[in-house]
């Protein structure tokens, strides 16, 4: 966030909507009420603010966020929704179900907000709070629970300022939130639905809507959703990883003052929220140009603060292929 260290607590009135808003618009992170539990929201857009997520939440790894829109039109910009998604939009939407989608080519998104994966997490939050943060912003927000991570889900505006004051721009005061459990998220495989969290709308109520059974995720699947550890991002090319002096004829992706000649920096500064922002979009550049025959060599990168979720995703693009 800003040098301004303090969080504003705003009303959740016209005005207090508008300030919101236009913290969200300048980069900042604004925390609102949903109507399972307060969100920590960021522009789903922007590479640094959604960094600033992790660095505030102290969150180890970069798993997927859930990015809030404010109906199913808005969403359909940023997902593509097969009928049994449209479905259940259409019964359960604004609520508390998020459904985890292909995402759309294009759709503008941070790589940090999908973890670096195809799909996204959507929803349409029903609080009307939430509904005017979202409506006032005008695009995509990224929003996690506004706690530390680890610590129990906030439902009151206290519970924010309890564990994230100070790292936060502002809270926005919209009493308790009536669900009071994070959404329930629901994929799709070949077969049909596939709950990956239990949570507010009961898998019941799915099953009835759809008319059809919906399957427990697999023991060991691949990861795709908040709420799960992260899966990995592999590079096509081999990837080494704590290499301050790269081999010859290997792309270096470099951290700090110190890495002349690196043919992409994370951050020259050796900023940790700058190297967060960069990391998926480096990886992917690397990826792009690479020859079948190089590899990837990948500077030290300090283990604390964001360099913990950092180093945990060069790991697992550098662990060993199947």
């Amino acid at each position: 966030m800003s040098n301004n260290t303090k969080t504003r607590t705003l009303a959740p009135d016209e005005y207090g909507l508008r300030q919101a808003a236009a913290l969200l618009s300048d980069g900042e992170l604004v925390a609102f009420p949903t109507e399972t539990v307060y969100g920590l929201g960021a522009d789903a857009r922007n590479d640094t603010s959604v960094a600033q997520i992790f660095h505030a939440k102290g969150r180890p790894h970069f798993n997927p966020l859930i990015i809030h829109v404010p109906d199913l039109d808005s969403a359909e910009t940023f997902a593509v929704f097969h009928p049994d998604a449209q479905a259940l939009a259409q019964a359960f939407w604004p609520g508390p179900l998020t459904l985890v989608l292909p995402q759309r080519a294009n759709a503008g998104l941070s790589p940090l907000v999908t973890a670096g994966l195809d799909s996204v997490a959507i929803r349409v939050p029903e609080h009307p709070v939430a509904q005017g943060v979202l409506q006032s912003f005008g695009g995509p927000v990224a929003a996690p629970s506004a706690n530390p991570s680890g610590r129990i889900s906030p439902t009151r505006a206290q519970h924010v300022l309890d564990g994230l004051s100070g790292k936060i721009a502002a809270v926005v005061d919209g009493g308790a939130c009536a669900v009071g459990v994070e959404s329930t998220i629901l994929g799709f495989d070949e077969t049909g639905p596939v709950l990956l969290r239990p949570g507010g709308l009961p898998v019941e109520a799915i099953a009835a809507c759809l008319g059809k059974p919906v399957a427990a995720r697999a023991e060991g699947a691949d990861i795709s959703a908040p709420g799960q550890l992260t899966s990995h991002y592999a590079p096509r090319v081999g990837m080494r990883l704590n290499i301050a002096k790269p081999h010859h004829d290997a792309l270096w992706l470099g951290f700090g003052p110190d890495c002349e000649g690196a043919t992409l920096n994370l951050s020259l500064g050796g900023d940790l929220v700058e190297a967060a922002a960069n990391l998926f979009h480096h990886l992917r550049a690397l990826d792009a140009q690479a020859r079948p025959d190089q590899v990837i060599e990948v500077a030290p990168v300090p283990e604390h603060g964001l360099g913990l979720a950092i180093n945990d995703r060069l790991k697992r693009a550098a662990a060993p292929r199947d």
